[in-house]
Order: structure tokens, then C-alpha cells, then sequence
């Protein structure tokens, strides 16, 4: 077969003409471009430490931190390593972030619910906090919350002291909480397995009422497991009721558990400014619920409340679920900004660690990585609850 022959062949089309292969072709070729512009970069960056005889590697996590952190979840001294340094500001971060999500999470429904309120001031007080608090950058926000408890808090021998174990000052927050007993880490645990015992009560109960249409009360028992089994190991335990009590010891003070101003600060700022945009994902998702809904559900004989927590919001959060999600990533991503105001959180230790090491590379590196994993999981999380609330087609 000639070449003229091959080329009018019905079917087969040249190269230059095959989409499906140019594309193949052009992707190819950007992928060599970007490895080669990434092997430049990691080429210039090896030449340019060993000229100034900067080590590489993480072999600097296993050396002596020697500087110490003011706050932390779990026992760090100066004379432990940067990676046990890295790991206390980590957990500092999931701390503020994870309580931070869960009281965003509360503020936000109410206020949200609020701005729909058929009562004038209310909607109104909640339409100035959304708006007030949406436009002032959220750094602006940590800076005013940060001044206000170190400038109006007094010094720890002049605490405030507005209940029996409870002290403000400008180290901190003072609470009582119970000492340390076993019998508490039992009954948590105990916790833990009356909420999974919940969770399949509820599934059972599920399949039961397709089944059969009898009803069973897989809340009432569940939330009563709940309560009632921790508090049966607590009494198995021992029936511990010993606090340990905040008490001015020197110059600070020692006993029960406390919160730096950093920390609230932080938490407070952050809290606040995200709720300010959930409020809204929250009102716009009840608004995309039609009328008709609240209606029907007014003439079957149920009270407001009953209507919105069974009948609207339910339907609601398949359209809040997504942008609350984004929402989520925004308080952790921001939670990054405790360093502006003393607060340890990984970034700050990282930076620490940067500039007694000179690991910058390694150090940005982790604080990338450590962000990445976190708002993965996150997403991961809330893409499964998402599904799990979606239509399902029958």
C-alpha cells in the first residue's frame, strides 16, 4: 500500500489531527517542563546550602529544643526536642481549631436562625453582628481581643475573682478541675463506648421501623447510656470527688486548669469573625427551603421549634454542609495567625525552630505538610457527612 494510499484509508486520522494523542502529547510535554523547572529549583537550592555549609535533613528533630513553650497539652521542658516542641504547638493547633469549630459551629446556627426572626430587634442585632464582624479583617480582630484582656486584667496578686476557685489575671484563666483519678479515664472510655453503642442502636432501630413500622426510642436510650454509664464506672471507680483547686503560689499560680490570655484571645477572635459567615450560610440555607414546608408543617399541629429542627434545618443542611466546609478550613488555616499574639501554636514553634536551626527549608516543609493533612481530613470528613445527607435516588 502506498503512502497516498494509507493516508485517504477512512478511519485512520494523522497524528496532527488526533485530538485524544495531542493531548496526551501536550500533557506530556508540560509534565517534563514542570519536573525539569522543580529539579532546577532543588538543584540551585542543594548548591546554595552547601556553599554556606548548611546541614539538610531532619536529623534536627532528634536534638535538644532548649527553649520552652509557654503553654501546652501535654508535659514539654526546654530540655526536650524539637520534635517533642513541634508536637506540643501541633496540639495546641487541633485545641484551638477543634473547639474553635464546635463553638463556630453553635454561634452561627443561632445567629443565622436569628437574622429569620419575625422580631424586629433581634434580626436586626444579629444582622449588625454579621455584617460588623464580617468587614473587620480577622488579624484587626486578635490584636483587639489580645489588648482588651492584657490591658483591663489585673496582675495575678490583684485577680479578679468572681467565683469560689475561679481567678482572671493577665496570665490567665484559672478554673478547679477534678484531680487526677483513674476512675476518670475509665469513665471516659466508658464514654466513648455508650456512644458507639448509640450510633448502632440507632442504625438497628432504623432498619427495625422499615421493617416492622414499630417505633423504638433509640435517642432517649442512647442519650440515657450515655450519662448513665460513665457515671456508673466513675461510682465503680471509687466515686471520686476531689478538685484541684487554683491557689496563688510566689508570683502565679498553681492547681486546677487554666487558659492563657493568648488563648482566649485567639479563640475568641476566631470564634467570632467565622461565625460572623456561617450565621449567613445558615440563613441562606433555611431560605432555600420553601414556605411551603414550614406551612405543611404548621398544619400538621407542630410548635416553631419542632418545625425547624425536624422539618427545615434537616433539609437545610444540603445546602450549608459545602460552605460551611470551606468555613471549617478558614478557622484552622487562620488559626496560623496565633503567632501575631503570642500564642504557641505550630507555626510559631516551627518559626523557632527555623531560626535556632536555620532548617527553613524543613521547617516550612512541616508547617505545609501539617496544614495539608489537617484540612484533608477535614474535608474527608465532611465530604462523608455530606453524602451521608444527600438525596438518594430510589
Amino acid at each position: 500500500m502506498t503512502g497516498a494510499e494509507r493516508k485517504d484509508t477512512p478511519g485512520r486520522v494523522p497524528f496532527r489531527h488526533d485530538s485524544d494523542k495531542l493531548a496526551i502529547l501536550y500533557q506530556a510535554v508540560v509534565l517534563g517542563l514542570v519536573l525539569l523547572l522543580g529539579y532546577y529549583f532543588f538543584y540551585n537550592a542543594q548548591t546554595n546550602l552547601q556553599r554556606q555549609s548548611i546541614a539538610t535533613g531532619f536529623g534536627f528533630v532528634n536534638k535538644e529544643a532548649g527553649f520552652e513553650i509557654g503553654e501546652a497539652v501535654i508535659h514539654y521542658s526546654a530540655a526536650d526536642t524539637y520534635a517533642r516542641a513541634l508536637l506540643a504547638g501541633l496540639l495546641n493547633t487541633l485545641k484551638v481549631s477543634s473547639l474553635g469549630i464546635v463553638l463556630t459551629i453553635l454561634l452561627g446556627i443561632i445567629v443565622g436562625v436569628a437574622r429569620l426572626s419575625t422580631n424586629w430587634l433581634v434580626s436586626r442585632l444579629a444582622a449588625v453582628y454579621t455584617e460588623f464582624l464580617q468587614n473587620i479583617p480577622v488579624l484587626l480582630q486578635l490584636f483587639f481581643w489580645y489588648s482588651i484582656f492584657h490591658d483591663t486584667l489585673p496582675l495575678p496578686r490583684q485577680s479578679l475573682h468572681p467565683l469560689p476557685g475561679v481567678f482572671f489575671n493577665t496570665r490567665g484563666f484559672y478554673y478547679p478541675f477534678p484531680a487526677y483519678h483513674p476512675a476518670y479515664i475509665w469513665a471516659g472510655l466508658a464514654g466513648i463506648v455508650a456512644l458507639l453503642a448509640g450510633y448502632f442502636l440507632k442504625k438497628w432501630a432504623r432498619v427495625r421501623q422499615n421493617k416492622t413500622g414499630r417505633y423504638f426510642p433509640a435517642g432517649l436510650v442512647s442519650a440515657g447510656l450515655a450519662v448513665l454509664l460513665p457515671v456508673l464506672v466513675w461510682a465503680v471507680g471509687g466515686a471520686p470527688v476531689e478538685l484541684s483547686i487554683p491557689h496563688l503560689s510566689g508570683f502565679n499560680f498553681e492547681g486546677g486548669i487554666n487558659f492563657s490570655p493568648e488563648f482566649g484571645a485567639l479563640l475568641l477572635g476566631l470564634v467570632l469573625y467565622t461565625s460572623a459567615f456561617v450565621a449567613e450560610i445558615v440563613r441562606t440555607g433555611i431560605q432555600a427551603i420553601s414556605k411551603g414546608q414550614t406551612e405543611a408543617a404548621i398544619s400538621l399541629g407542630l410548635k416553631p421549634r419542632r418545625v425547624l429542627s425536624l422539618v427545615i434545618l434537616p433539609q437545610a443542611l444540603r445546602v450549608i454542609i459545602p460552605p460551611l466546609t470551606s468555613q471549617m478550613l478558614n478557622l484552622t488555616k487562620n488559626s496560623s495567625l496565633a503567632v501575631a499574639i503570642g500564642f504557641p501554636d505550630f507555626v510559631a514553634v516551627a518559626n523557632t525552630t527555623i531560626n535556632q536551626t536555620g532548617q527553613a527549608i524543613e521547617g516550612v516543609a512541616l508547617i505545609m505538610v501539617v496544614y495539608l493533612f489537617i484540612s484533608l481530613l477535614t474535608s474527608a470528613f465532611m465530604n462523608w457527612y455530606n453524602k451521608k445527607k444527600a438525596l438518594v435516588e430510589r
